[in-house]
Order: C-alpha cells, then sequence, then structure tokens
C-alpha cells in the first residue's frame, strides 16, 4: 500500500504556494496503478485542459486559439519595436504550439480514433496557420526593424535577441523575402509538405501481406495472419531461425509504388522549396543554426568516420560471419538480416549476456528510484508521484510525475506513458506537450512532457521488469525530459528540447554513460525478491559487451546518414531512391543490398529528421567527450551537474549549440575531435576487463 505525504513547497521563482499530495517514485512504479476517483469526479480533460474531456474540445481549443492568434498579430503590428516585440511573437508562438504539441501527441498514442482523428485535424489546421504566419509581410516587418535598429537591439539581452533571430530565420525560410506570387507558392509547399510528411509516415509502419501458401509452413506461426494472408509487419531481427528472418527482410521491404511516389514527391517537395527561398539544396536549409551548420561538414564528418572505422568494422563483420560458419555452415555468407543476430550472439557467448539473468535486478520501481537518486545527486531534484484528476491521461496506467527542485520548487510534469498496450506505437520518445515560459504576471509556465516506452506491464506475482536495453532507453528519454525540466528560459520557442536537433540528442546520450557505469547501476540494482545487489561483475560484462561489433552499428548509423544526405543534396538527384539506397550501401556499409528491397520506404526518420539524421552520432561525439572530461571520474559530481546544468541544459535553444559545448568542455571541438571521441569510445574499458578478471 503507498500512502501518500503531503509536501508543502514555496517556490521562490514562481511567488505561488503548491500544495498537493505526492509519493515517492519507486513505489508508484512497483504496483499497478490504482484509481483514486469516482464516476461523480468532474472530468478535467487531456492534461487539465478542460475542452479536452471530449474529442471535440480540439476544434473549441483550435478556434480559440487561432483568435488569440489574431489579437497578438495586432498587438505586434501597433507595439514599437523593442523586447516587448520579441515577448509578444513568443506568446503568439506559445497560443499556437499548446494546441499544435499536445494534438501532435494524442494523433498517435491516444487509444481512441475519435481523438486521434480530431487532433489530425488540429495539427494540419495550426500547421497551415502556422505556416501563412511565417510569410505575413506585416508581422516580418516589425521584427526587421527591431533587428535593424542599432538602439533597438542594445535593449534586448543576448537570449532576447537570439530568439528575435531565431523568428526572423523562420520567416526567411518561409520565403518572406520574395514576391507575393512566389509567397504564396512558399505556402502552398509547406501546406503540402504537411500532408506528404504524414502520408509517408503512416506508410512507414504499414504491415506487407503475402499468401500464406507461398511460405514454408514452419515459418507461418511467426508472424500475424489474416485469413489466407501472412502480415509482415516488422523485421524479425532477432528471430534464431534464419529463414524466417530472410523471409520478414524481403517482405517487409518490398518495394510499395504508393510509398514510393510519395517520398519521391516528398523529397521533391522539399527542394523545390529550399531552392524558391534561397538555398541550394534542402539539406542547406535544414543544416542552419546547427553544430554542424552545413552539408559539407556533415559529409566531412561521416566520411573521415567512415575511413577510422573501417579496420574495425570489416573485423566485425569477420567475426559474425564466424558465427555465422559454425553456426550455419551451408549458408555461410552474411546477409543484411544476419547483422543484429549475431552480433548479439557474439556478446552474449563472449560476456554470457542473457537478459533474463539481469532483469530481475532491475524492476521499474527500483530503475526509477535510481534516476531519482541521480537527479538528486547533480541538481538536487527530487521525483514525485501525483495521482493524475479524472479524464487528465489517455489510459489508466499513465503515471504522472512532479519534478521538484530543492530550492526552487515545482519545475514541471512528466506523464510517464511506460507500458504497452495494443495499437501503441512502437517507439521510445520524447513529446513536449507544453513549453516553459515566463508568463506576462511573472509566474513561470512550467513544461509537461510525455515520455512512451513500451515496456511489459506489472502482473499479480511480479512488478515490470526491464532487460538491460530497456534501462538504457529508459535513461535515455529522461535525459531528454531533464533537458525539458532545466531548459527554464523565458520564452517557450527555445525551452527544453526546442534547440538544433544535433544538440537535443546530448542529454539523453549522456544519461546512457550514467545507466552504464557500475557506480551509478550499483545504487539502484536489486533482486525485486532477495534484495541482493547485482554483482559487480556482472555490470561490468554487461557495459563491455556493449562494446562487441559496435564498429558495425556505428558503420550502420554512417551509412543510414550519409543516404539522408544524398536524399537532400541538390535535385535532381539523377538516380532513383533505391538506386541511390544500393551505392551508398555497397560505400558505407559492407553487407549487400538484397534486389527487390526499399528500405527508404521505411526509414521513418526522413520526416522528423529530414537531411540532420547524422545528429544521433555528432551528439554521441558530444556526449562522449562531456562524460570522459566531467562525469567518469565521478558521475555524482554536484559541481559538475551544476556546471552542465549552466552551461547546456539551463540555455534549451536559446544559445548556439556550438557555444555551449564551448562553455562544457572550455574548447571548441574540431571534426577530428568529434571523430576521435566515437573511435576511442569503442574500445574496450581495461579497468572493467581487471575488476570482472
Amino acid at each position: 500500500m503507498v500512502v501518500g505525504r503531503c509536501i508543502l513547497v514555496t517556490t521562490k521563482c514562481f511567488r505561488v504556494t503548491v500544495r498537493t499530495y505526492w509519493s515517492p517514485v519507486g513505489s508508484a512504479f512497483s504496483v499497478p496503478q490504482s484509481k483514486q476517483f469516482d464516476i461523480f469526479d468532474k472530468n478535467v480533460g487531456l492534461f487539465r485542459v478542460p475542452e479536452l474531456s471530449t474529442p471535440a474540445g480540439f476544434q473549441i481549443t483550435q478556434d480559440r486559439a487561432l483568435r488569440d492568434a489574431e489579437e497578438l498579430v495586432k498587438k505586434a503590428c501597433s507595439t514599437p519595436p523593442g523586447p516587448e516585440t520579441v515577448r509578444i511573437f513568443d506568446q503568439l508562438s506559445d497560443c499556437l504550439c499548446q494546441v499544435a504539441d499536445l494534438a501532435d501527441f494524442v494523433k498517435i498514442a491516444h487509444p481512441d480514433p475519435a481523438f486521434r482523428e480530431a487532433a489530425e485535424e488540429a495539427c494540419l489546421s495550426i500547421g497551415t496557420i502556422v505556416e501563412k504566419l511565417n510569410t505575413n509581410v506585416e508581422l516580418c516587418q516589425i521584427l526587421r526593424q527591431l533587428l535593424n535598429d542599432e538602439s533597438c537591439l542594445n535593449l534586448l539581452d543576448a537570449e532576447t535577441r537570439r530568439v528575435a533571430e531565431l523568428f526572423m530565420f523562420d520567416f526567411e525560410i518561409s520565403g518572406i523575402h520574395l514576391d507575393e506570387e512566389k509567397r504564396k507558392k512558399a505556402l502552398d509547399l509547406n501546406v503540402k509538405l504537411l500532408q506528404l510528411n504524414n502520408q509517408f509516415l503512416a506508410g512507414c509502419h504499414l504491415p506487407n501481406k503475402i499468401e500464406r501458401r507461398v511460405l514454408p509452413v514452419h515459418v507461418c506461426h511467426s508472424f500475424a495472419q489474416d485469413g489466407d494472408y501472412i502480415l509482415v509487419s516488422g523485421l524479425n531481427a532477432d528471430n534464431p531461425d534464419e529463414v524466417v528472418r530472410e523471409i520478414a527482410y524481403r517482405i517487409f521491404l518490398y518495394p510499395n509504388a504508393e510509398q514510393m511516389r510519395c517520398l519521391d514527391e516528398l523529397l521533391a517537395c522539399r527542394n523545390q522549396l529550399a531552392q524558391l527561398v534561397g538555398y541550394t539544396s534542402y539539406g542547406h536549409r535544414a543544416l542552419q543554426g546547427t553544430l554542424a551548420r552545413k552539408p559539407e561538414t556533415v559529409m566531412e564528418f561521416l566520411k573521415k568516420l567512415s575511413d577510422k572505422l573501417s579496420n574495425r568494422t570489416a573485423k566485425d563483420f569477420n567475426m559474425m560471419k564466424g558465427m555465422k560458419m559454425k553456426l550455419n555452415p551451408r549458408k555461410p555468407d552474411l546477409m543484411p538480416w544476419d547483422h543484429p543476430y549475431y552480433s548479439g550472439i557474439l556478446r552474449a557467448e563472449r560476456y554470457n549476456i542473457e537478459p533474463s539473468l539481469y532483469s530481475p535486478f532491475f524492476s521499474l520501481g527500483s530503475c526509477m528510484e535510481g534516476l531519482n537518486m541521480l537527479f538528486s545527486q547533480l541538481w538536487g531534484i527530487s521525483l514525485y508521484a501525483e495521482q493524475p484528476k479524472k479524464g487528465e491521461v489517455w489510459s489508466p496506467d499513465i503515471r504522472k510525475l512532479a519534478v521538484v527542485h530543492e530550492k526552487e520548487g515545482l519545475l514541471g510534469y512528466i506523464y510517464c506513458d511506460f507500458f504497452y498496450r495494443s495499437n501503441k506505437p512502437n517507439q521510445d520518445c520524447h513529446f513536449t506537450i507544453r513549453g516553459g515560459r515566463l508568463k506576462e504576471n511573472g509566474e513561470y509556465q512550467v513544461p509537461l512532457v510525455v515520455l512512451m516506452l513500451g515496456l511489459p506491464n506489472p502482473t499479480r506475482n511480479s512488478p515490470t521488469l526491464l532487460t538491460p536495453g530497456m534501462m538504457e532507453n529508459l535513461f535515455h528519454e529522461m535525459g531528454h525530459a531533464m533537458h525539458s525540466m532545466l531548459g527554464r528560459t523565458r520564452y517557450q520557442h527555445v525551452t527544453g528540447t526546442r534547440c538544433p536537433t544535433d544538440f537535443a540528442e546530448v542529454p539523453s546520450i549522456l544519461m546512457e554513460y550514467f545507466a552504464n557505469d557500475y557506480r551509478v547501476v550499483s545504487q539502484f540494482a536489486r533482486h525485486y525478491q532477495t534484495g541482493q545487489p547485482l554483482p559487480k561483475s556482472m555490470i561490468s560484462r554487461l557495459c563491455e559487451s556493449k562494446k562487441v561489433c559496435a564498429a558495425t552499428d556505428m558503420q550502420l548509423q554512417v551509412f543510414y546518414s550519409v543516404l539522408d544526405q544524398a536524399y537532400h543534396a541538390m535535385h535532381p538527384l539523377g538516380k532513383s531512391t533505391t538506386e541511390i539506397l544500393k551505392e551508398t550501401q555497397r560505400n558505407f556499409y559492407g553487407l549487400p543490398y538484397i534486389q527487390n528491397t526499399a528500405w527508404q520506404l521505411r526509414f521513418s526518420h526522413l520526416v522528423g529528421y529530414g537531411a540532420k539524421y547524422y545528429s544521433y552520432l555528432m551528439s554521441r561525439a558530444v556526449a562522449t567527450m562531456v562524460w570522459k572530461q566531467c562525469f567518469m571520474k565521478n558521475p555524482f559530481d554536484r559541481i559538475m551537474g551544476e556546471r552542465y546544468r549552466r552551461e547546456m541544459l539551463g540555455h534549451g535553444g536559446g544559445k548556439e549549440p556550438m557555444l555551449m559545448v564551448k562553455g562544457m568542455l572550455q574548447k571548441c571541438p574540431t571534426t577530428e575531435d568529434f571523430v576521435d571521441a566515437l573511435v576511442l569510445d569503442l574500445d574496450p574499458d581495461f579497468e572493467s576487463f581487471f575488476m570482472d578478471s
């Protein structure tokens, strides 16, 4: 039984007193969620937005946001240029984002189709309005007056000036400088892209089907069935039966003509828009303001990384081939469907890594308590469970966490959508529902975020037990959440994770290093039945096992990143997307292309990470450098934790990313530094090796 304790928090920055019943975070995740409201309680609406007690409420919130936006546009146009101009622009952004961001989550995660459909319509409607505002000449002129007037600029602090420049950049990439006819064309292209993005994303996850009679009988049970058809909805990469893996690969990746047309149109539309507004390619447009800044730098980074990985990658593939020859001598050639399977076999064999041996030590409750202890030591932050109100959440198993600082009080809320349910997207991700900002009355609008995972549900006899991979993913997503909580900017336009993509992944990847450090893991990893701590030797083996075949895993990410760059280079591309895939796979991966497959049609990251998929690698390079220089010696170092918050997390997107990295590392890293950080991180940790020995 969990007993809530009343905690009184008087917050200095909000000037309000918050009284609520909070309970310890570990206990909240150790037992099934209990409902503490009845049918007579008032429905407060999703995320406590009263109108969202029904799907029809999206239309109400959407209409209100549009009315408020109209008033704010009038206010912006009638206000003399100055700091107030930027605050009004941010209010305008906030009133639209509060609907769009919430709807963007609901349209994929809500179990009720009516809610999903209403949210989808709201996303398209608000997205269209945003694009229209980005081509509003009068609104742009107000901002331009501010940025062109030296006396006005002197009134802006660094953060306010950057936000103003970011708003101007939004105008420019939307074609504000064009004549009326071309502006309308740019607007039409942006609206069309919204639709194409949604269409392509939906097609990425659709299963392919094949008549059951054409497949070997013994493999049919490995797939879902629909009458006389077999449905293949994934690659089945971990299946020990090579026939199953090969069938899944060939069928799931079989080209779909409609999806191919959608991708071709999407890429052409992006290129047309980029060139219309003055860029050489979509890649040049997308990389403005990032760590890399331009596609040429990205390709330099990827090519140098690929060159330095080549010997290690060849060695990894040879190990996999040797293992395959040992287990399946009749088919010794290594194929694309073999990489995930045999790398896993090698890790398990070399280090005796069996997930079932680890899971009893990683109950969800203990992992959450471990995160709580880590955040407390680094930043003075505690996580408390709070009972949601009726109608506040979209599924009864959602946990709501209050994030509380020891001096600053309530920082925000995290809604934890952690458990598997049918029709829930199979992806681990972080969603901003509401950004933080300083409101007009002096109070701070605390951020709301959702973390979505796909963990197994607890049972009557056992809490939710995590595999090591699930535990690492939990830490990764909580890294995003802490960025949202600690990125407390005055402007929601740059709050938390609203920053360049190749910087946004740094906090989450850095958390993976904490998740793989035995000093951190030993703080919370206890057997859920006996309380026995996880032996250090097991933690050591787990950490070192991740170095096995890590070069080929990284090479695969290089391949995806180069492919993404190729698709968003100058058009016309000169070849089909499949021909480009085949050529890129040959030059940057090492395993053969399989005829009549089109992996790019399942590359969902082309939507949210178009021209920026390299961000995972560059962010990992930065995170590696931060870990080794600042936290490897002592992962609980409060001084370093506060420095990390001050130099990186606290700015959100309100400061240039390279300046944040420089502030943390006390130097400006080069492309070679990024490459060396990634490659050197693949080397075995000899301290762990000797400890295990």
